[in-house]
């Protein structure tokens, strides 16, 4: 799948140590004709699941013809107003959310944007300027999301029909499940963690040296999520070298080997080449012009997919992508082509992206956004249809075993 990453990128500000918007989203770049006209909104229906008795407060958030705002329960979309440069609470924009064992269902309305839910609390939420929206960063200790229970799932309704998909490219949290239902009456899920999955991805972080410091919990001890590590670099809660030993790895062995990469599924013989020349990375195409060159990336550019692998929509940015995902799950010293389709091979050296990997393993689908290219070779955690009839959102339950939306 092809990002937006500016359409939700203008989401987030970077102010006030707010977040940047995760590169994650679900839209493709062009749309694709859809298979019958799509309404100006469809049903969605959140279930709660999660066993919790906190009330929940649900949020539709996102951009429309330019313009950055929030939808009411019936699909009403409202901008933001604009204000000065100092940030202002936002209007509320909530949505009475449902009690456990109990669904809702609102308006899901054409939109680029997220799906927030909370548990106990709601959200803090500013304005800045003309209406951009100053979103919650976790990576912050002074954030006032720091401490509530939240997390979201990202969507576009467009022409094309729907996308949607879980993400854990900021953080991994509260479990969910996302879907929607075809006009045939199939559901297409995903996000469903594997029984006990939200608490065996903690342990399994909390076990491995240098990443239990990703963990972040409540006042009492409970688990509120685990940061994701392009985050944890920053925030000084993962060795910034974390990566560096697989990258110098990498770079030593392709000053002496070409890597082949076929970054487009569609276009299997167009090719790239990579060889390494002391620090940098450069690519030719298949008549031998230069395409791309990569400087040796820092663990922060590897787990973010950005700086030194910054990934512009162009053969630059496909390279760009492929390589950042073969780094992430360490798949460039098993295989000189790229992108690898096996996702057995995945998080198998001992140096590599473990966030990802106990997040991949614990889903019931294997599918997951654990970082922002994750899907790359189409390993995400995504379903789309070109006219779909509804939406879901499940809230699921923390310890044992999820039922599937629909099941």
């Amino acid at each position: 799948m092809r990002k937006l990453a500016s359409t939700l990128a203008a989401l987030a500000v970077a102010a006030a140590g707010s977040a940047v918007a995760a590169p994650g989203v679900a839209a493709p770049v062009a749309v694709a004709p859809a298979a019958a006209a799509v309404p100006d909104s469809i049903p969605l229906t959140i279930t709660n699941d999660s066993g919790r008795g906190d009330p929940v407060h649900v949020y539709v958030l996102g951009e429309r013809d330019g313009r950055l705002g929030y939808a009411d329960a019936g699909g009403t979309f409202h901008p933001w107003p604009s204000v000065g440069g100092v940030p202002v609470d936002a209007p509320d924009a909530s949505i009475p959310g449902p009690a456990d064992g109990q669904s809702v269902t609102i308006a899901l309305p054409r939109l680029s944007g997220r799906v927030y839910f909370s548990y106990g609390s709601k959200l803090d939420f500013k304005i800045v300027n003309d209406g951009r929206l100053v979103q919650p960063a976790v990576q912050n200790p002074s954030d006032p999301n720091r401490g509530i229970l939240f997390n979201w799932t990202e969507y576009t309704l467009n022409d094309g029909g729907l996308w949607i998909n879980s993400t854990q490219v900021d953080f991994f949290s509260a479990p969910y499940q996302t879907g929607l239902r075809r006009a045939d009456g199939t559901v297409a899920r995903t996000g469903m963690l594997r029984p006990d999955g939200f608490g065996a991805v903690v342990a399994a972080l909390e076990a491995t040296p240098g990443w239990g410091e990703l963990v972040q919990r409540a006042g009492d001890g409970s688990v509120l999520r685990v940061l994701s590590p392009g985050h944890a670099v920053g925030t000084g809660q993962l060795a910034p070298d974390v990566l560096a030993d697989y990258v110098d790895r990498v770079w030593a062995r392709y000053s002496a080997e070409t890597l082949t990469v076929r970054p487009y599924a569609a276009e299997p013989d167009r090719v790239f080449l990579g060889r390494v020349s002391g620090d940098v990375m450069t690519f030719t195409d298949a008549a031998g012009a230069v395409v791309a060159a990569f400087t040796r990336p820092s663990s922060d550019s590897v787990l973010g997919c950005h700086r030194d692998l910054a990934a512009p929509n162009d053969d630059v940015g496909a390279i760009a992508r492929t390589l950042c995902a073969g780094l992430n799950r360490s798949t460039l010293l098993v295989n000189s082509q790229q992108p690898d389709p096996d996702g057995g091979a995945f998080y198998q050296d001992a140096v590599t992206n473990h966030y990802a990997k106990h997040i991949h393993a614990q889903m019931a689908d294997g599918r997951a956004y654990a970082f922002a290219f994750d899907d790359v070779g189409q390993h995400e955690s995504l379903v789309h249809d070109g006219a779909p009839a509804a939406a879901y959102i499940q809230l699921d339950p923390f310890t044992g075993a999820a039922t599937p939306i629909g099941g």
